[in-house]
């Protein structure tokens, strides 16, 4: 057990976030000791993964990238296996974590350095951002922030909850 106890009692709505057989995620277990946050933030959370304009593959190269830069080993494992869904290999998820070029289309390239931008610098300067306006929405530039932001926050709780 890390830092951060499940709250008792447990309140049905984390059940419900743990994967068929497994455990809630710790990031979850965590927020339900304010419940009055949890639902909303499930919400928000299942909106951006399931509702979003980036692509399923797109969505899991910011969030694995977020978590690698925030040396969070919880969510870089919960969402290796999300990537492994989306479409990408392991060499491309090992290369997220080591910076080498499995071969990245300039769109992926452009979402890794926009991710390790807003890691470095909490923004996107602006030659990437120019570039990425020729290969991506303004939807899914917006959503791209938000994906990063919010599995960098996540990382930080996971950090924190298991205590590294």
């Amino acid at each position: 057990m890390g830092r951060i106890p499940p709250p008792d009692p447990v309140p049905e709505l984390v059940a419900l976030t743990a994967p068929p057989g497994g455990e809630p995620p710790i990031t979850i277990t965590a927020l339900a000791h304010r419940e009055p946050l949890l639902g909303p933030f499930l919400g928000w959370a299942a909106a951006l993964a399931l509702e979003g304009a980036l692509p399923k593959r797109d969505h899991e190269i910011l969030a694995l990238r977020a978590a690698h830069n925030c040396g969070s080993a919880f969510e870089w494992t919960e969402h290796s296996a999300f990537a492994r869904a989306a479409g990408l290999t392991d060499h491309e998820i090992e290369c997220l974590a080591s910076g080498a070029d499995p071969g990245w289309t300039r769109r992926e390239q452009l979402l890794v350095t926009a991710a390790d931008e807003l890691h470095r610098d909490t923004t996107i300067g602006p030659a990437t951002w120019q570039a990425l306006t020729e290969v991506a929405t303004i939807d899914e530039l917006v959503e791209a922030v938000y994906v990063v932001g919010q599995y960098t926050m996540l990382s930080m709780v996971a950090n924190v909850a298991e205590g590294t």
